[in-house]
């Protein structure tokens, strides 16, 4: 039965290896998964993944090579924005050091694997996670609950402003249809963080995203008409966009966010903020092992194919200390994130009756 719960800047590679909190309740549960071996690496599953998400990538080139100048080259757009959504997936693992140990292969794979794979710059979205990561659903310290075109909570709805005002009247229904501009957003904010002389490695970053939208429009110009080329890549940008906003929507839109102090001690703040969303092993892919969300949250570093089995250990633990863990299905998930933007929108709804 589903645990629910209904209450409204450590690096990425957080360490939280078992003994470094002392005699806390984490401590003790970091304990148990270190003694499970979950978090021992898996070498030969990301040499496989990477293999496959390589394969993965090339194929609707090669497909697109095969088709010509034909408009059921269209089609081919949904593959690619699939493989996209599985890069960006591995660089989230790469950047938490999932796969390798030391920070000189993870930030040089990581970057690579970023900004030539997907064109998102690595340095700026590194910045913006390690902050999710330490103060998840904080609206003054998590950058993914701060109120820009949507807002989280009826205290940013009262507040909002200009196009947050306009859009969160009806937010909860414009959700998933503004998911189609995401791919472009992350783009376009990491080319703004080239200005930001707190971002390292900024201007590489600024480079590789240059030369994979220049090598793609390259690429899609000689392969099809000027047309042609422009419907495709809205298509693929698109659904691109869609895809990794349901990846990341189910993990935390909708749970209980907080503002100023006092925090809650590191357990609590990462379970009580995390939703789980049950499912089989296409789920886990289809997701990256992101939908053991509570998991990932207290062990970044534990490699994707562990965190199902630390599941068991985390939700048993959870209810030795009463802890509420959350976790539904991913319908469930969409329809509480969705209500949940509908439901904290009925100020602004208010002030215009």
């Amino acid at each position: 039965m589903a645990h629910r719960t209904r209450t409204t800047a450590p690096l990425i590679a957080l360490d939280r290896r078992p003994g470094a909190t002392g005699g806390s309740d984490f401590a003790r549960l970091a304990r148990r998964v270190a003694g499970a071996g979950l978090m021992r690496r898996r070498p030969a599953y990301y040499a496989a993944r990477f293999t496959l998400v390589a394969a993965l990538s090339a194929a609707p080139w090669a497909v697109l090579a095969l088709l010509g100048t034909t408009w059921w080259v269209l089609p081919v757009a949904a593959l690619m924005a699939l493989a996209n959504g599985q890069v960006a997936l591995l660089m989230h693992d790469v950047a938490h050091r999932q796969v390798f140990r030391t920070r000189r292969p993870t930030e040089t794979v990581g970057r690579l694997v970023a900004g030539l794979g997907i064109g998102l710059g690595y340095g700026w979205w590194q910045d913006k996670h390690t902050r999710h990561h330490a103060n998840p659903n904080h609206e003054e310290l998590d950058p993914d609950v701060s109120p820009d075109i949507l807002v989280w909570s009826r205290r940013q709805a009262r507040e909002s402003l200009g196009l947050a005002r306009l859009v969160g009247r009806v937010q909860g229904f414009l959700f998933f249809p503004l998911l189609a501009l995401e791919g472009l957003n992350l783009r376009v904010a990491g080319l703004r963080a080239v200005r930001n002389r707190s971002v390292r490695h900024r201007w590489t970053d600024a480079a590789l995203m240059l030369a994979h939208g220049a090598g793609y429009l390259a690429t899609l110009l000689l392969l099809m008409p000027p047309g042609q080329a422009i419907a495709f890549a809205a298509i693929h940008q698109a659904l691109f966009g869609v895809y990794l906003g349901c990846i990341f929507a189910p993990n935390h839109k909708g749970m209980p966010t907080r503002t100023g102090l006092p925090q809650p001690d590191f357990l609590r703040r990462q379970v009580l903020t995390s939703r789980n969303v049950r499912g089989g092993l296409l789920t886990d892919i289809a997701l990256g092992g992101l939908n053991h969300q509570i998991e990932h949250h207290l062990f970044p570093s534990m490699p994707a194919p562990h965190l199902r089995h630390a599941r068991a250990i985390v939700r048993d633990y959870c209810a030795e200390l009463g802890i509420p863990y959350h976790e539904t299905g991913l319908i469930a998930s969409y329809r509480e994130a969705v209500a949940h933007l509908h439901r904290v929108g009925a100020p602004i709804r208010a002030a215009h009756h």
